[in-house]
């Protein structure tokens, strides 16, 4: 392997022309100097350096050898430059479900980047019970879920209001059996759409199941069946809530809870965790 302390003498020598001046440029004895080319040119089997000619050069060898060590060098001092660097060498993980991932709480996690920049923050989205279960497992620092009711541990909740919603134009609505538009499986909403419509009597039918909030959203409001949403994610939507007569037989559904949970409350984390639950509160 080449020694970049080797290569620096050399492309020292070359580009001085001179073992004196290489020696007073890198903070060196001449001896020293000539020493590590000498070393160098051992490795390489072959003269790098004319030392007849003045000032001297490389030689052919040296000449090809030259592009290559200064890249070597340039990576050396990135390299150096690297490991000095503290950013992003913490990862605090954060688990949170899609419609929570909002460009208000964004903004919040950028400013804490900005501010912190040794910690890399790792979000992921997900489904609640998926995140629920990784955080139980210790993937995440912190994580927002929605629930029924929090656990022991949870650091806040709050009230997350449920409402049917259908298309803007009516019709759907009175189906028999009812189109549903669900989230997958292990979805909350889901699961409590299906308990509710069964309560009531309802036949039902799912119509349409996607894996994001917008492709729900978007199959809601095409009419293709009505979805069981919670309140905040429809504002400015195309999709119309139902109420009174609209949702007669549907069951009135009792709100669930967006809960943080934090492993630790000591800064970094706890400043996150309080930037989070402002964030939540004007939600």
């Amino acid at each position: 392997m080449l020694d970049p302390r080797l290569l620096r003498s050399f492309v020292a020598i070359v580009e001085t022309g001179h073992f004196t001046r290489a020696a007073e440029r890198l903070g060196m004895t001449q001896s020293t100097i000539s020493q590590q080319l000498g070393r160098l040119e051992e490795l390489a089997g072959h003269p790098l350096i004319d030392r007849a000619a003045r000032p001297v050069r490389p030689t052919a060898l040296g000449e090809r050898l030259l592009g290559h060590a200064r890249r070597i060098l340039q990576l050396d001092a990135e390299a150096r430059s690297l490991l000095r660097d503290p950013a992003g060498t913490a990862a605090i993980s954060i688990g949170l479900p899609e419609d929570l991932a909002t460009p208000a709480l964004a903004r919040g996690l950028a400013g804490f980047a900005a501010r912190n920049s040794r910690i890399r923050l790792d979000v992921v989205t997900g489904l609640s019970r998926d995140l629920a279960s990784r955080y139980r497992q210790g993937e995440f620092d912190i994580v927002v879920v929605k629930e029924d009711r929090p656990a022991p541990d949870c650091r806040a909740s709050f009230p997350e209001p449920l409402g049917w919603f259908a298309a803007p134009e009516p019709g759907v609505e009175a189906g028999d059996p009812l189109a549903l538009v669900t989230f997958p499986v292990g979805g909350l909403y889901r699961e409590t759409m299906f308990r509710q419509l069964e309560a009531a009597g309802r036949r039902w039918y799912v119509a349409f199941s996607g894996s994001s909030l917008q492709s729900v959203l978007s199959a809601v409001s095409a009419g293709m069946g009505l979805s069981l949403l919670p309140l905040s994610v429809t504002r400015g939507q195309d999709v119309r809530r139902l109420s009174g007569r609209d949702g007669e037989g549907l069951g009135e559904v009792p709100p669930m809870v967006v809960s943080l949970y934090a492993r630790e409350d000591q800064a970094p984390i706890g400043e996150l965790v309080e930037m989070v639950l402002a964030v939540l509160e004007r939600r």
